[in-house]
């Protein structure tokens, strides 16, 4: 092992979201909770949109994708955490936390090219309908998530590599539940400013090419709509997409909210906003979908019933 940029340490600490043991208890409990309700609820609208031949459209077409990557999202850091809590250890090796990281880094990239090719799906079914059935054909539907899964793994691959390269001296305590990009960078002894210009740039542009197309959407929509003669064909427009600007609200609230700054001003307080995008909202994405959509509803019917 090479001691110019190979790390000494092989294994971190995961300290949890608090020291104290009662609350661990507490924590473990709804971190459980919400994790079984995420699986479930994600399976279901997979199950609903599998059975139903009605629902084989684009837009649940990427909806069941959504929900697959949300149960891999939430899947990449909450069972260890549980795991650690059972067999009462906090230890992560080396190699399990660089794994853990790059799919914490693919996951969410992938949630955010979804929103974006659904943003496009709506933009066709509300600017141009007649044309919606020759434009969102199976191919482009597969060939879009197809593309978004190449560009979210090799965005995670060359982060990945460059936190391999830095060094980790003597601390490996992590004060989180699983290992964040951003706290990881922080216990190193190496100069992280190439992994942050990496940040600014490459992810940068990963993070605003689909948030970008989601305005670009949602602006032709909104211009659209404005232009409708009546009240009820504005309604039904925007009730096709309430659904979506919800989630994406969300989501990209969070990311904004702790990633795009510099790790250095990464504090212990963030960790409760990494709490709400990786386990509150690949939770909440199943409800918001579900409970607005009577199609959706009628589909969960028939699976639950």
């Amino acid at each position: 092992m090479r001691e110019n940029n190979q790390t000494t340490i092989t294994e971190f600490l995961l300290l949890g979201l608090s020291g104290k043991a009662e609350q661990e208890e507490v924590l473990f409990g709804l971190f459980l909770g919400m994790y079984l309700v995420t699986i479930t609820g994600n399976f279901l609208i997979i199950l609903a949109i599998s059975c139903d031949p009605h629902l084989h459209t684009p837009m649940y077409f990427f909806l069941a994708n959504l929900s697959s990557v949300d149960i891999c999202f939430s899947s990449v850091t909450v069972p260890k955490m549980l795991v650690n809590h059972i067999v009462g250890s906090k230890s992560i090796s080396y190699i399990e936390c660089m794994t853990q990281i790059y799919f914490f880094i693919t996951f969410p990239n992938m949630d955010g090219f979804l929103l974006s090719v659904m943003a496009y799906d709506r933009y066709v079914a509300i600017c141009c309908p007649l044309h919606y059935t020759m434009i969102m054909r199976p191919r482009l539907c597969i060939l879009l998530v197809a593309i978004s899964w190449v560009i979210t793994n090799l965005h995670a691959l060359l982060h990945t590599l460059l936190i391999v390269q830095l060094t980790f001296c003597s601390h490996n305590a992590i004060h989180h539940f699983f290992c964040d990009p951003y706290p990881i960078m922080e216990l190193s002894c190496s100069d992280t400013f190439i992994n942050d210009l990496m940040v600014f740039t490459v992810g940068g542009v990963v993070f605003l090419t689909p948030f970008t197309c989601i305005i670009i959407s949602y602006a032709y929509i909104f211009s659209n709509v404005l232009k409708m003669p009546s009240v009820c064909g504005i309604q039904k427009a925007l009730s096709t997409c309430g659904s979506h600007l919800t989630v994406v609200s969300l989501f990209y609230g969070a990311i904004l909210g702790i990633y795009m700054r510099p790790s250095s001003s990464y504090s212990v307080q963030d960790t409760v906003a990494t709490v709400i995008f990786t386990v509150v909202t690949p939770m909440l994405n199943p409800f918001i979908y579900s409970l607005r959509n009577q199609d959706m509803k009628g589909a969960l019917r028939k699976v639950i019933l």
